[in-house]
């Protein structure tokens, strides 16, 4: 887990002061782990640290918090405090934010709680990032809290912002380490309020943002028209990448088999797209695509995880 600091960011353009919440510790059974966090404001809030009583109760111990300004530390017996099954310990740090973060190589460091020194170990590992590129930890220690900076770990690029591109792209931007670029030829397709981690791209001709995306990105393919998709598809896969799936049915895709071979294009490589996407059997509607499309997202990545690979 990490801190990401343009959500922040946004939260605080969109609500002003807010309180953000993170599990600093945790000791045996919890619902989530150390890092997670859920940004608070006084009629809302984002993110989750586990749901339930803990949940309910670190929102409204924000809201308080919001109103007086500082930071607070509660440690949580689960069981005892809050009557929850878990039966595990956590550290919460409860802080209101009003301006940005402060960012220092990689990580965002700050007292909570206390007036002593940085602990040495933290010392070391900021030192050990910046001498070695190291990722530091979350880590509560000595009043001070310490969490890497978030930086997605995939991108995917999704041509079309039609209902079944806004939906994927929802669901996807709801992970942490996903970052969604959502391109359409026309501004009035996306939604009028884009849902947090996707980045409009508006291009007169879709094909041409494939050049922008990074070697490792998974592309989505699903415009309004079969030639653009055909285009994008042949941008694609004359450049390196990491996945590529384009929507449409098996008589669709034998026809674009044989028009990518026909422009060059070897079958392995042709073989790399898949298509359909998603899980044919959940469905045509738009969120049972964009379900379907999510959980080979997820397994791709876990499959990547083990294999060592970079996936964004």
């Amino acid at each position: 887990m990490s801190f990401d600091l343009e959500r922040l960011k946004a939260d605080l353009a969109a609500h002003g002061r807010v309180a953000r919440v993170v599990v600093a510790e945790v000791a045996g059974s919890a619902p989530r782990e150390a890092g997670a966090s859920m940004t608070v404001w006084p009629n809302g809030q984002r993110g989750t640290i586990g749901g339930g009583a803990l949940e309910w109760e670190a929102a409204a111990r924000a809201r308080t918090l919001l109103r007086t300004g500082g930071a607070k530390v509660d440690r949580l017996p689960l069981g005892p405090a809050l009557g929850q099954c878990c039966g595990g310990h956590v550290t919460l740090v409860t802080e209101v934010w009003g301006t940005g973060a402060l960012e220092e190589d990689g990580a965002v460091v700050r007292r909570v709680d206390g007036a002593g020194d940085m602990p040495l170990d933290m010392r070391r590992r900021l030192a050990a990032a910046r001498a070695q590129g190291a990722t530091v930890p979350t880590l509560f220690a000595g009043g001070w809290m310490m969490e890497p900076v978030h930086r997605p770990a995939r991108a995917i690029w999704i041509y079309g912002a039609g209902h079944v591109g806004r939906a994927i792209a929802g669901v996807l931007a709801a992970f942490p380490e996903v970052e969604v670029t959502l391109v359409d030829d026309a501004p009035a397709r996306f939604p009028e309020v884009m849902p947090g981690g996707v980045a409009p791209f508006v291009a007169a001709n879709p094909a041409d943002a494939v050049a922008h995306a990074h070697d490792h990105a998974e592309h989505l393919v699903l415009t309004y028209s079969h030639a653009l998709d055909l285009e994008i598809c042949h941008r694609i896969l004359g450049r390196a990448f990491g996945h590529a799936g384009l929507i449409g049915s098996a008589t669709k895709w034998a026809r674009f088999r044989r028009r990518l071979g026909a422009l060059g294009h070897g079958e392995a490589q042709i073989a790399r797209i898949e298509c359909p996407i998603g899980a044919p059997e959940l469905g045509k509607h738009p969120q049972a695509i964009a379900i379907g499309v999510a959980a080979a997202f997820l397994k791709r990545g876990e499959a990547g995880a083990a294999r060592g690979e970079r996936m964004g």
